[in-house]
């Protein structure tokens, strides 16, 4: 039953790992072909695969655990997707009903240990919930702001048997969705932006999630507002565009945290308006008489930034309103983009080239010149992440997925491999540091055996830069327990799972072993070994304001 309500969900595949409370759905599985199975070699890795499949299709991804320590080992991943409003569903294996609570082998209270970290969760104690539940959780992993559901189903009811009942309706209790857009509130938005001297509006994953990207860039361009992203809404706006700010944030580029503080209307689109975009709460866009906010979820409204304008709606309805009220513009417009490419002139990206060293940046560029804006790259996290999302160059939207709320390191690599089983046809580029990588390095493994066609960047420094960064900076300098002296040899490693891979150390190795990467069909690993001391810039000091953004020193 459970087996067959996925094939009638559209599941395609299941990330999982057997267990002794699971099995009776892996005794079933070999009779329905349709659901491919990847064996992972975590269940953390599971998660993060079905996670970047998600991200990649739009479809939800399917992940598979057993009780205990299986499905506890969902955690993170469950967070990871949770944060990102990322839709997942994870079914899981609990001990017999008639144990449950009585601290049975591998017995766990996985509904007390996710409930903070998923959008609903079930325990499935009788043979006659299902497949409704799993009909419903798809439905709500899908809806409004999407996120991961997960079922627990006892032992007893996988085994159990009963007629076979598809639901014909759903009726969920409290769960209310908001299918319609607030005309006078749209029209409120767009006559504000349009009559706004010094206008900005900044998009976030919601932009993406509601595949609103032409919308925006509609707006954008009928308004003649500048736009930029959050980190994880790159991708949603051009970066060659005239009017991108690029990455908003306390490490976001100059030029957009100089319109940011500046602007005098600021809409934000299917963002959080999280710690990371504000700095410093108290001095966040001091200049702007008014915030307007758009994002699906109300819950979000006046969290950390109360907007005189609220719009609880889909982003690409609510955009797509907006448009016919966006009339004529105030005549300091004109002024204000002059302003804005003063300041992009001033505020450049730019790094240092002078010691020697090969530097993250020249790898990068190498890298998303040959991704010409269609490649899916996914990123780690830590100065990886930051060093990709600030030299994504992509000239139309296109898709750059990282851990944004979570911050989790080990995602990149079992997340690249979720988003290749997803989309086939395109290229797939993974950025990790050896940090994050190591965490999850087992998932190799599933990238041979099925002959994944992902290019592993590896950002090696022999550090957790970004903490290391944060010591110097803001910790006195101290350097505590940063040093990752004793790693594995990654072109030995990756020989060892049966992966070809290669090291380079100097500047001019870069583009040939992109060459052999290129070449290769299947799997590639690159271990570039990074100058140890080199750092992310622009970045906001730790409670400081956007104003007070550090920039990289002069070459």
């Amino acid at each position: 039953m459970i087996l067959e309500a996925l094939e009638r969900e559209g599941v395609e595949y299941i990330f999982g790992y057997p267990g002794g409370a699971n099995l009776p759905l892996y005794q079933h599985l070999p009779e329905h072909p349709k659901l491919k199975h990847i064996l992972v070699r975590h269940e953390q890795g599971a998660a993060h695969m079905a996670d970047g499949y998600a991200r990649a299709s739009g479809r939800p991804g399917v992940v598979f655990a057993t009780s205990g320590p299986g499905a506890l080992n969902l955690v993170t991943g469950l967070c990871t997707a949770y944060m990102d409003s990322v839709p997942m569903v994870a079914i899981t294996g609990q001990v017999p009903s008639t144990v449950v609570g009585r601290d049975a082998f591998q017995e766990s209270d996985v509904i007390g240990a996710t409930s903070s970290v998923t959008k609903h969760s079930y325990l499935v104690t009788r043979i006659d919930q299902l497949p409704r539940v799993i009909h419903e959780a798809f439905h709500i992993a899908t809806t409004g702001r999407p996120g991961p559901v997960l079922v627990d189903i006892c032992r007893d009811v996988q085994q159990a048997d009963a007629e076979r009942v598809t639901p014909e309706r759903l009726a969920i209790p409290g769960y209310r969705l908001n299918g319609h857009v607030d005309l006078e509130g749209a029209r409120q938005a767009a006559e504000a932006l349009a009559g706004a001297e010094r206008p900005v509006i900044l998009a976030g994953h919601g932009v993406i999630l509601s595949h609103a990207e032409h919308q925006l860039q509609e707006l954008a361009e009928a308004a003649a507002a500048p736009t930029g992203t959050t980190l994880l809404g790159i991708g949603a706006f051009p970066v060659k565009h005239p009017l991108s700010l690029h990455m908003t944030g306390f490490m976001g580029t100059g030029w957009n945290l100089k319109a940011v503080q500046n602007a005098d209307v600021l809409m934000m689109v299917g963002m959080r308006v999280d710690d990371r975009v504000t700095a410093k709460l108290a001095g966040f866009a001091p200049k702007v008489k008014t915030f307007i906010h758009v994002d699906i979820d109300g819950s979000e409204m006046g969290k950390n930034v109360r907007p005189q304008i609220e719009l609880v709606a889909d982003a690409k309805q609510a955009m797509a309103a907006m448009l016919p009220h966006i009339g004529e513009l105030n005549p300091g417009r004109a002024a204000w983009l002059t302003q804005i490419d003063a300041w992009r002139e001033e505020h450049p990206l730019r790094f240092k080239r002078s010691n020697g060293r090969l530097q993250p940046q020249d790898v990068l560029i190498d890298m998303y010149r040959r991704a010409r804006s269609e490649a899916i790259v996914v990123a780690d996290v830590g100065q990886n992440q930051i060093w990709a999302a600030l030299w994504w160059n992509y000239d139309r939207p296109g898709l750059f997925i990282n851990s944004g709320g979570a911050g989790t390191m080990g995602y990149a690599l079992p997340a690249a491999l979720g988003a290749k089983f997803a989309r086939p046809d395109v290229p797939v580029w993974c950025v990790a540091g050896e940090g994050g990588f190591v965490m999850t390095a087992q998932e190799l493994s599933v990238a041979v055996e099925h002959q994944l066609d992902v290019k592993i960047v590896l950002l090696n420094n022999f550090s957790l830069g970004m903490v290391r960064q944060f010591q110097d900076d803001f910790y006195g300098g101290v350097r505590s327990q940063v040093e990752l002296t004793h790693m594995p040899d990654f072109v030995k490693l990756s020989e060892a799972y049966g992966m070809p891979a290669t090291r380079v150390e100097r500047f001019e190795d870069i583009a040939p072993a992109f060459d052999a990467a290129e070449r290769t069909k299947g799997p590639f690993l690159i271990d570039f070994r990074i100058d140890p001391e080199a750092n992310v810039y622009p970045i906001v000091p730790i409670g400081k304001t956007l104003n007070e953004f550090w920039e990289a020193p002069e070459s």
